[in-house]
């Protein structure tokens, strides 16, 4: 029975912690990390304290191999582009706090379980919860911006690959004065041919930019930020500093932030009361069959 009490206080603080991170990432586009280190400061000793209530170094144990390895992995589609690196952490402390599935008797939580880490579930269905919403927030953006008003062939090429990434890339990115760039924000392809920014960029360390040669006729180079956690502070300067001289234009294309942690809240939720969807869904699936 006290062990269930302490597993019902691990699920309420974390679904707590992540109601509030959807909320800064809904306002203000970004997961404190303040936040996130008491989140995982309360998983490992939480996890610390079954450990000595059971004498089962499990629990600990647990906990710190499925924030190692889920961080590692999160750091890895970081790197990627995939994730933010709030995010990457916000999961990472996910797993601290419940390192694998809970079953509460008196609550009736007794969830579908996988052969990975509770946490890896957590991903799975916030990836699955959100692919919908993208979809529909695709849709909106194509109305609000008029795209088939525009451009009647799109509509013969919806379902063509080609003309669906112009139309992810047309919607999901926007262009805005590089007075008004912030950091966290991505960005997109910029072409050049000045050898000056080329220099500036590359000697600019600490860096999330990055200058590429182009395989356009007419310029020599690009560049883009490399990992989904944008701009730094020093990249926002850099290219205000190079905008006031002139060697680089007015405007920047960024990629549209979409906030993921309301994804993450739901996906926990789904995961603590129901349990794996894409266990669910395989398990329906051979039921059917």
């Amino acid at each position: 029975m006290i062990l269930e009490v302490i597993f019902l206080i691990q699920i309420s603080i974390t679904i707590l912690f992540c109601i509030i991170f959807s909320v800064f990432d809904i306002r203000k586009g970004f997961v404190p990390d303040k936040l996130n280190y008491i989140l995982l400061a309360f998983g490992f000793l939480s996890n610390l304290i079954l450990t000595i209530y059971t004498t089962n170094i499990k629990f600990i144990l647990f906990s710190i191999i499925s924030w190692f390895v889920t961080f590692i992995i999160g750091l890895m589609l970081w790197k990627l582009n995939v994730w933010g690196g709030g995010d990457v952490k916000l999961l990472a402390s996910i797993a601290s706090a419940i390192p694998s599935g809970l079953n509460i008797s008196f609550l009736n939580i007794s969830p579908i379980l996988s052969f990975y880490p509770f946490s890896f579930t957590v991903i799975v269905n916030s990836i699955l919860v959100s692919f919908p919403f993208l979809v529909v927030l695709l849709i909106y953006l194509i109305i609000k911006n008029e795209i088939f008003n525009q451009n009647s062939e799109v509509i013969k090429g919806f379902f063509n690959y080609k003309s669906l990434k112009i139309l992810i890339d047309s919607n999901f990115n926007k262009h805005i004065n590089i007075s008004d760039l912030k950091p966290g924000m991505m960005v997109n392809n910029y072409y050049f041919n000045n050898e000056q920014v080329k220099e500036l960029i590359e000697n600019n360390k600490n860096t999330n930019l990055k200058v590429f040669k182009s395989f356009d006729d007419e310029f020599k180079y690009y560049f883009k930020t490399i990992t989904a956690g944008g701009l730094t502070k020093k990249d926002m300067y850099l290219l205000k500093i190079m905008n006031s001289q002139k060697i680089i234009s007015n405007q920047i294309s960024v990629k549209l932030g979409i906030p993921y942690v309301p994804s993450i809240l739901i996906g926990l939720v789904i995961a603590i009361f129901y349990g794996d969807l894409c266990m669910l869904i395989l398990k329906n699936l051979i039921f059917v069959i």
